[in-house]
């Protein structure tokens, strides 16, 4: 938690019932283009991530949004009529506010309102179980509410004398507050800095042993935790829920020809993730540019799995990865099992004609194995058989090639070990510093 305590006015409870608008801004036909129904599904499902109780839903047409409230007049009253006839204390607005925008529909509905982006950050607070996804969510959070500090908090018009470094007379104590969070995101991105430098290290060791990492990444709820599990054998928690992990998990995995292989699991990405949340999450996403292999998990039996990629794609391509640049990307069709006949032999077919998708199911295990054998294809592809020669005494020196290459020969001629070796371009250049 912070250094500081600031309490709200009013917090957002579990099983509160609330009242889901979504500005429908017309964005023209395209094949990444959402429908409104699938929008709201996902803001009501954004709400039941953390206990709120939907009681309605509403999208409203915008056309030309208003500085101060978004919605036109009209618009806003019929929302207030809603929030009434449901009994509904809480707004829920899909899309990005303004702190007047958020202030004056508090002012006009008498109800909470909650923004796209509070919303999320609501989510990561309650989610995140590490303590460096702690200090990233709260890093997000205090930018977040740092420009809504008018609204959200009842201390803000008392006055503050001076003494010591705590402002000079007459400071109000929204200047304090504000200096205050700007001291306490200091004091993180610090914190977070040096976590940056220690996944470096991390990420040296790994490269020196090394052990090739295949980070998964995907829209929320694509399946990720649910393959991972899968594949690693591990108890990740892995639920119909968005959001369901969030904290970078990393284990071993198995796949044909490796000794060793590392299987790491991100943060689902979502459309429209705050900037503030893909900003203070870039030291967790800087795993994905380090792999050796990423895995792009999609739902494909979504309606939506287009514009889900597309989304997931925008964030890859703010770290430095857009599509055909870094490591080589697999996309995994996953859910297939939830498909009809036609539509699943016409997804398999289209699969079969492109060499960089699997399609599975998590679920089942269903293309499981294939997803291995293609990820260890795409590990030892540019591989190269060396025929060497080594004394019998260089036991360590075996050791490492049976660890980091594929031994397809091995005999005894006297005191010397003749082999042949499949290693990859890095792999040979450090065997040969060895």
């Amino acid at each position: 938690m912070s250094e500081f305590s600031l309490s709200r006015e009013e917090g957002i409870s579990r099983g509160e019932r609330a009242l889901v608008v979504l500005p429908d801004r017309h964005e023209g036909a395209s094949s990444t283009a959402r429908s409104v129904e699938a929008k709201l599904d996902e803001a009501e499902g954004l709400a039941a991530a953390i206990g709120i109780d939907v009681v309605g839903r509403k999208a409203f047409r915008i056309r030309q949004p208003r500085p101060a409230t978004l919605f036109g007049k009209g618009q806003v009253e019929e929302i207030g009529k809603l929030i009434n006839e449901h009994e509904a204390g809480l707004l829920v607005v899909d899309a990005a506010l303004s702190p007047v925008q958020q202030k004056q529909l508090e002012d006009h509905t008498k109800a909470k309102v909650i923004d796209r982006t509070g919303l999320i950050l609501e989510i990561f607070g309650e989610r995140a179980a590490t303590a460096e996804g702690r200090l990233q969510v709260e890093l997000a959070h205090l930018d977040y509410q740092a420009g809504r500090l008018v609204r959200s908090w009842t201390h803000l018009e008392r006055q503050r004398g001076g003494f010591g470094f705590l402002g000079g007379p007459g400071e109000t104590q929204i200047e304090a507050d504000r200096r205050l969070i700007r001291d306490r995101m200091a004091k993180i991105r610090r914190e977070l800095e040096q976590v940056r430098r220690t996944r470096g290290l991390h990420r040296d060791r790994r490269q020196r042993a090394p052990w090739p990492v295949i980070a998964l990444v995907g829209y929320t709820n694509a399946g990720k935790s649910t393959l991972f599990n899968r594949m690693t054998r591990a108890e990740v928690f892995a639920e119909d829920l968005l959001f369901a992990t969030l904290d970078p998990t990393m284990r071993e995995v198995k796949l044909p020809g490796f000794d060793k292989a590392i299987l790491s699991d991100t943060v689902g990405f979502v459309s429209n993730l705050p900037t503030e949340l893909i900003a203070a999450f870039r030291a967790t996403l800087e795993e994905v540019n380090s792999a050796d292999v990423i895995l792009h998990v999609r739902d494909i039996a979504h309606p939506d799995s287009d514009a889900q990629k597309a989304d997931v794609e925008g964030v890859l391509a703010s770290l430095g990865l857009e599509e055909g640049q870094g490591p080589p990307r697999i996309e995994v069709w996953n859910k297939i099992d939830l498909l009809d006949g036609s539509e699943r032999e016409a997804l398999l077919a289209e699969a079969t004609r492109r060499e960089d998708v699997v399609p599975i199911s998590a679920v089942t295990g269903d293309g499981v194995e294939r997803l291995r054998e293609e990820v260890a294809r795409r590990l030892t592809k540019g591989n190269v058989v060396h025929q060497l020669q080594l004394a019998a005494g260089e036991g360590s020196r075996l050791a490492w090639l049976h660890s980091h290459g594929e031994v397809l020969d091995q005999r005894v001629d006297g005191d010397t070990m003749r082999l042949a070796v499949r290693l990859s371009p890095e792999n040979w250049t450090r065997f040969q510093s060895l």
